[in-house]
């Protein structure tokens, strides 16, 4: 039976980093031999998320954080004890999860689109988790 369930960690090294993670998870769509199907993706962590958008320009990824920065910033009047309030709520915005498509076995992904692991409390070690179903 195929492997349609995966753990991947992912290591960061900022407070605040994209992590690219697309060639990962086309692993993961690779060893599950599914052709046909949806992968779902997934972060249990309340200050990460999970986003897709450009991966061919940086200047995009740094425009998101430039935006979230001024929308919310890492220091603002929050009653959260931990220092890390704003980190909570740019997961909240961003979300935990992505759902993609699965055609002919590859992601069904823009040219310039890619999937990134987002950390908003950084440095840590992080879980994504990948689930792939048929259909």
């Amino acid at each position: 039976m195929e492997r349609k369930s995966f753990k991947l960690n992912v290591s960061t090294g900022k407070r605040v980093q994209f992590v690219d993670i697309t060639e990962k998870i086309i692993e993961c769509v690779t060893n599950s031999n599914v052709e046909n199907g949806v992968v779902y993706i997934y972060t249990p962590h309340t200050t990460a998320a999970i986003t897709i958008n450009e991966n061919a320009d940086p200047s995009v990824v740094y425009d998101i954080n430039a935006f979230l920065n001024k929308t919310i910033p890492f220091r603002g009047d929050y009653t959260h004890l931990e220092g890390n309030s704003d980190a909570h709520i740019k997961s909240s915005v961003l979300g935990c999860s992505e759902i993609v498509f699965v055609e002919n076995s590859s992601l069904l992904l823009g040219t310039w689109q890619g999937i990134f692991f987002c950390e908003f409390d950084g440095p840590r070690k992080r879980t994504v988790y990948v689930k792939i179903s048929e259909g």
